[in-house]
């Protein structure tokens, strides 16, 4: 029989019947690696003596799995037989533990009783479980608008590729520069806003992978480089500071990496790399032009800012002067404020220390004054916060203590020491 069936092979091209069409659909439809796959055979009829099964596109002993034998159930193994095939009394091949290699053309060779043969041909693709492919990048530390990004989706696989940024689907923007296989993503001059992390995904019908993510940094700036002031910017303004208080200047940028921050003194270096600057006690000596420079080691780009800071001339002018300036008993005195703060909300004087007993008079925000604990009917106040006391005897000699208040809050005291002269 096993010599028939040999001669049967070599002969069975001349006599072959044109019945029913044989088709061979795998189940399942979709086999992945590792399953166990039935070719099912659909279109047979008749009473078959044999099956001939092929793992190729032709009728070639080169690619015979195996031959089988309906009456005695024997199946002879072919040259493409791997050890995982074998016939079933139905014509059907199993396929045990498949392979990605078993992907391919098979062809069913069926003979029946009149010595007739059938084909039937079928497609199988056993799809492979796919292991996480790599993104390599030419490099992950770019600078802005100077860089190009290649980014290449690493796997041994030739399954679909599709690409993912921060966790999304990459934008539509990004997306035209993949190549047509869609292994290779191509930007051109980087953008800040595509710094991130980027993963690719290789998938079939039966698996699905996606690498680690590979994070992105692009450097750019310094941009808008500014200096602040109690969190508002003053950046080209005149900053006045009033004597003996405090100052501190912020210099801000928008850049990446964090700059290195380099402060000037009418041109002059200061020993200072912090983003700040601090004046701890206004005068005269602080007076003049403040820049910050913010320099980006990476990018090798450089911003500044500059402003002026001047002492406020209101506060450091006002002063008390007596008119006249030695007076004498039985005269009038005016204590002449020079300097009063423009934005004055209420001011006080006292007879000596500045303490309720001791209030001469106070002026309100409505401009009129009223007489304090101490008045004694010879104070008069003005808006410009002089104070006017007549008749002076010897005993109104001393101190006399100024306290104003600003619309900001401010809170300023003065005082001096008047002199009364003997007739």
């Amino acid at each position: 029989m096993a010599l028939a069936w040999c001669s049967w092979l070599f002969l069975s091209a001349w006599v072959l019947n044109t019945g029913a069409e044989i088709s061979i659909t795998p189940e399942p439809s979709q086999p992945a690696e590792g399953d166990n796959i039935t070719l099912l055979v659909h279109g047979l009829s008749g009473e078959l003596l044999a099956y001939n099964w092929y793992a190729g596109p032709t009728l070639s002993l080169t690619f015979l799995v195996a031959s089988y034998i309906v009456s005695t159930g024997d199946e002879t193994p072919g040259p493409a037989h791997t050890g995982r095939e074998a016939v079933r009394p139905d014509g059907s091949l199993a396929i045990y533990g498949a392979l990605p290699g078993h992907t391919g053309t098979y062809i069913i060779q069926t003979l029946n009783r009149q010595f007739q043969t059938e084909v039937g041909y079928g497609h199988m693709q056993v799809y492979e479980i796919l292991a996480p492919p790599t993104v390599v990048a030419n490099d992950t530390e770019l600078v802005e608008r100077r860089d190009t990004l290649r980014l290449m989706c690493s796997s041994p696989s030739q399954a679909e590729v599709r690409w993912f940024f921060n966790g999304d689907a990459l934008p539509v923007a990004v997306r035209l520069g993949l190549s047509p296989d869609g292994r290779m993503l191509t930007r051109h001059g980087i953008r800040r806003e595509e710094a991130g992390a980027y993963q690719c995904e290789v998938w079939n019908p039966v698996s699905v992978s996606r690498s680690e993510p590979l994070n992105l940094t692009v450097y750019f700036g310094p941009e808008r480089v500014a200096i602040l002031q109690d969190s508002t910017t003053r950046t080209g303004c005149t900053i006045k500071v009033d004597f003996n208080t405090s100052l501190t200047l912020w210099c801000v940028s928008r850049s990446c990496p964090e700059p290195e921050y380099v402060w000037a003194f009418n041109g002059k270096a200061l020993k200072n790399g912090q983003d700040h600057l601090n004046i701890s006690s206004m005068t005269a000596a602080h007076e003049g032009t403040y820049t910050c420079i913010a320099k980006n080691s990476k990018t090798l780009l450089s911003g500044s800012a500059s402003v002026v800071v001047k002492l406020s001339a209101a506060v450091v002018a006002m002063m008390i002067v007596p008119v006249p300036t030695k007076p004498m008993e039985g005269q009038d005195v005016t204590l002449t404020v020079q300097g009063y703060p423009k934005d004055l909300l209420v001011y006080a004087w006292y007879r000596g220390p500045a303490s309720e007993p001791n209030r001469l008079l106070s002026q309100l925000p409505s401009g009129n004054w009223i007489a304090g604990p101490a008045h004694t009917g010879r104070e008069v106040g003005f808006a410009n916060c002089s104070l006017l006391v007549q008749k002076l005897n010897l005993t109104d000699a001393g101190r006399y203590t100024l306290k104003t208040v600003t619309l900001q809050g401010k809170t300023d005291t003065l005082e001096v020491e008047l002199q009364v002269a003997r007739e």
